[in-house]
């Protein structure tokens, strides 16, 4: 029961589902998060680590960057909730124009101008599919 309240405890942020609906489009770097979502490094770090701790989200560092992508659970609940926020641009406002953000950014290929040009970031095909493995 804890677990399941830690998921939706972490749910229930704005910010966290805005950035779960970005994370949909592929692997992110948190200095394109913090662009699209327009908060500082800290705020986006540590939303990012409530949906780590709550399975959501896995990290991956290159060097001082971190990506971040959805996490491959296999849990029932954690697989409906990645499915449905699939579809986030109709229930969040928000993700809509944040997802158009970075669209935009990736077709102009403007990505994040910090992170070193030779790390792979996964495409969107690549990514994490709800209720994949």
């Amino acid at each position: 029961m804890r677990k399941t309240a830690e998921l939706f405890k972490a749910l229930a942020d704005e910010t966290r589902l805005r950035i779960l609906a970005l994370l949909t489009r592929g692997e992110l770097c948190v200095c394109e998060l913090t662009t699209v979502l327009g908060v500082g490094q800290s705020k986006a770090s540590r939303h990012l680590a409530v949906l780590r701790n709550a399975g959501l989200v896995t990290d991956r560092r290159h060097g001082v960057w971190v990506y971040y992508s959805l996490a491959r659970s296999g849990d029932f609940t954690r697989d409906l909730i990645l499915e449905w926020l699939a579809r986030a641009e109709e229930a969040i406002p928000s993700a809509a124009e944040d997802l158009g953000i970075l669209d935009r950014s990736r077709a102009q290929g403007a990505g994040c101008a910090a992170c070193p040009a030779d790390t792979a970031v996964v495409s969107p095909a690549e990514s994490v599919t709800p209720g994949g493995k």
